[in-house]
């Protein structure tokens, strides 16, 4: 089940197979794929360690459930495969993108290649079941990120977690911002993206993945290369 996975994760692996909870969770999605549709496809639930080797870890970005509709959910936090229509909230990441670093609106929402930079996408729950949103929450995958993310804070050092929404800056809020940045924004969602709050700053207009840049080269560490459209031989506008 965990072949996939790079050596560098196992450790952390190995601690949660050995805690009955995560034996539980393993179990409840066992029967729930039997008995619905559950996404994202089996081999895709740990998709998001698979893609990021621990040791080049230097970004997370939180997301809830995965996409409960057909084709969507591949494993990675707000990412959709190749040739599936993109979604509202991340059409807005890729607006802010553009409107940060003067580039081109990608016409695929596949995130593979910030994965491949060293960026955790990290869902709170990694299944749901189809067209149920929140179908697999509270039944432990909640348990298993958070140690995810505390083990992240313990053992590593200048990472980036950009939190987007209220339920991400929860999940970041025992992270040592001595240690780490902790970038908290509005949710990239149409209801969210233009919304300020007395910590946090709207979406949209952030600049939060400049900020995210600036502060990895203070750590002496690469710059995540966010725009996807230079790969990318065409482009689709989007109106926003």
């Amino acid at each position: 089940m965990f072949d996939a996975i790079p050596s560098s994760w196992q450790p952390f692996f190995q601690a949660q197979l050995a805690q009955e909870y995560f034996k539980n969770v393993l179990r409840f999605v066992e029967v729930e794929r039997k008995q619905s549709t559950v996404f994202p496809s089996e081999k895709n639930t740990w998709h998001a360690f698979e893609a990021t080797d621990f040791t080049q870890l230097k970004v997370v970005i939180i997301g809830q459930d995965p996409y409960h509709g057909a084709g969507q959910a591949h494993g990675l936090s707000f990412s959709v495969p190749e040739g599936i229509k993109i979604p509202p909230s991340l059409k807005n990441i890729f607006k802010e993108i553009s409107l940060e670093f003067d580039t081109t609106i990608p016409h695929s929402g596949n995130l593979e290649d910030w994965a491949k930079q060293g960026v955790l996408l990290l869902n709170a729950c990694l299944t749901v079941r189809e067209g149920e949103p929140a179908s697999h929450s509270k039944q432990g995958w909640e348990i298993f990120t958070s140690a995810c993310i505390d083990y992240i804070n313990k053992n590593k050092q200048g990472v980036v977690f950009l939190a987007w929404g209220r339920f991400a800056h929860e999940v970041c809020k025992n992270i040592d911002t001595n240690k780490h940045s902790v970038i908290k924004t509005s949710h990239p969602s149409p209801l969210g993206a233009s919304k300020q709050g007395k910590d946090f700053t709207a979406f949209l207009s952030s600049g939060c993945f400049k900020q995210c840049n600036a502060y990895l080269r203070s750590q002496g560490k690469t710059e995540v290369n966010w725009n996807l459209a230079e790969n990318q031989p065409h482009t689709l506008g989007f109106e926003f």
